[in-house]
C-alpha cells in the first residue's frame, strides 16, 4: 500500500463515522493523511485521530471548492436522506457536482461515492444485477442520490449501493421491525422475503479496502450488500432470540392480510417501507467483494450480538 492523501465527507454519519475509524486504524505506518469535510466541528475522536478537518457544507457549493487540493482519494459518504426534492436535491445533486468538479481539478485518481439500493424503488426484486435492475426511486431522497451518482459515474467514481445496513447506529432498519411485530404480528407472507442486508462494520471495511488497496478501485455501479440475502422470518428470530425483539408468533399471515393489519394500526412505518421489508429486496453483490479481495464476512445475522445492547438500548429510549 502507497501513501494516500484521502478526504472524506460524513464523517459524522452512521456510515462514514465507521469508515473514518477503519481508515484511522490502518494509517499508521501506512502513510495515509486524512482530512474530513464537513459543516460544524469535528468530533474529538478524529482529531486525536490525527485527521484533519475542513469545514465545508454541500448545500453551498461555493464552499466546496478546494477541498480536495492534493488528495489522492475521494471518499464521498455523505448525503441527505429524508426531506423535500429542494433540499435534497441541494445536497445529493448539487453537492455531489460541485464536489466531484473539485476532485476534477485537482486531478483525485480514486473516486468511492456511497449510494444506497433505494434507488430501484418498491420491488419486490429477487436476485438480480445491476444490470438487470431498472431504477425507479419513490422518495425524493433516494431520486436525487440517483441524480447524484451520475457526476459520480462523469468522474470515474466506484458507485456503491448497499441494501439495509445494520449495526450499532442503526435508527432505521431495527427500529422499523420493532414496530411493524407489533402492528403486524407474524411471520409476514410466511417470513420468507430474501433481503440484501450488510453489517455497518463491514460495509466500512470494504469502503476503507477500495481506498487504500493497491488495486485499482473498479469503476462503474455496484451492489455491496453481503452475498448471502437475510430471509426475513430468520432475521425476525434471531433478534427475538437476542433480546432486541419480542418473539414472533406463530402466525404466517398473507399479504392482503399484512396490508390490512398494518392499515389498521397507525404508526411512523408506512406501507412502502413496509414492503421493503417484507418482500424480496435482494440485489446480487458478491462482485465489489470479488474485485476489492475484501472478504465479505460471515454475515449480518452473524454480527448481530455485537450490536443486540445498543439496538435494546436505543429501542428502550423510544418508548
Amino acid at each position: 500500500m502507497s501513501a494516500r492523501r484521502v478526504v472524506v465527507t460524513g464523517v459524522t454519519g452512521f456510515i462514514g463515522g465507521r469508515v473514518a475509524a477503519a481508515l484511522a486504524a490502518r494509517r499508521e505506518g501506512a502513510g495515509v493523511e486524512l482530512r474530513a469535510v464537513g459543516r460544524g466541528t469535528p468530533p474529538a475522536w478524529w482529531t486525536e485521530a490525527g485527521g484533519t478537518w475542513t469545514w465545508a457544507d454541500l448545500s453551498a457549493p461555493h464552499s466546496l471548492r478546494d477541498v480536495c487540493r492534493r488528495a489522492d482519494v475521494l471518499l464521498h459518504l455523505a448525503a441527505k436522506v429524508a426531506g423535500d426534492e429542494e433540499s435534497c436535491a441541494a445536497v445529493n445533486v448539487a453537492g455531489t457536482a460541485a464536489l466531484m468538479a473539485d476532485a476534477g481539478r485537482h486531478g483525485v485518481g480514486r473516486i468511492v461515492h456511497l449510494s444506497t439500493a433505494a434507488v430501484y424503488g418498491k420491488g419486490p426484486h429477487s436476485g438480480t444485477t445491476v444490470e438487470t435492475t431498472e431504477t425507479a426511486p419513490v422518495s425524493p431522497a433516494s431520486r436525487t442520490r440517483l441524480a447524484g451518482e451520475r457526476f459520480a459515474l462523469d468522474a470515474g467514481a466506484t458507485v456503491l449501493r448497499p441494501g439495509l445496513v445494520l449495526g450499532a447506529g442503526d435508527r432505521w432498519v431495527v427500529p422499523a421491525l420493532a414496530e411493524l411485530v407489533e402492528r403486524v404480528p407474524g411471520h409476514w407472507a410466511g417470513g420468507d422475503a430474501r433481503l440484501s442486508m450488510v453489517g455497518v462494520e463491514d460495509l466500512a471495511r470494504l469502503i476503507a479496502t477500495l481506498a487504500l488497496s493497491s488495486r485499482p478501485a473498479p469503476a462503474g455501479v455496484h451492489h455491496a450488500s453481503h452475498p448471502e440475502p437475510v430471509r426475513v422470518g430468520d432475521l425476525l428470530d434471531r433478534l427475538a432470540a437476542l433480546g432486541v425483539l419480542p418473539a414472533v408468533p406463530g402466525r404466517r399471515p398473507a399479504w392482503e392480510e399484512c396490508l390490512a393489519l398494518l392499515a389498521a394500526t397507525p404508526g411512523r412505518v408506512s406501507e412502502r417501507q413496509f414492503s421493503l421489508l417484507a418482500q424480496d429486496h435482494w440485489y446480487r453483490g458478491d462482485d465489489i467483494w470479488h474485485r476489492s479481495d475484501c472478504p465479505p464476512g460471515p454475515g449480518v445475522e452473524a454480527g448481530l450480538a455485537a450490536s443486540a445492547d445498543w439496538y435494546r438500548d436505543h429501542l428502550a429510549s423510544l418508548r
